[in-house]
């Protein structure tokens, strides 16, 4: 019986990482990939368990958790026109219909 290969989906899954990872980490030669048809990738679950621990730590370690204050910033800095125009508009909209 011939064993099962995963597909990237499937990889990714059984790594917890994401579809992205798992391509960007097969193309770094990190984890062995085989080619269907020379375009599909597929993936042996025996050779994934062997490197499942080593890719972890340095997986986790690029995931950056950045604090609330920051990321409220970042939202203000690039909408800021658009909250200004909604304020704009809806003071017009106000004036006008209390006339």
């Amino acid at each position: 019986m011939r064993e099962k290969l995963l597909t990237i989906r499937e990889a990714a899954q059984y790594l917890g990482i994401t579809e992205k990872q798992v391509i960007d980490l097969s193309e770094k030669s990190i984890i062995p990939a085989y080619k269907v048809g020379g375009i599909y990738l597929r993936f042996k679950k025996e050779q994934l368990d062997a490197i499942k621990d080593k890719i972890q730590p340095t997986i986790r370690e690029d995931y950056v958790e950045y604090p609330f204050q920051d990321r409220l910033s970042d939202f203000f800095y690039y909408n800021d026109f658009y909250i200004l125009s909604l304020l704009i508009i809806s003071i017009l909209i106000y004036h006008i219909f209390n006339l």
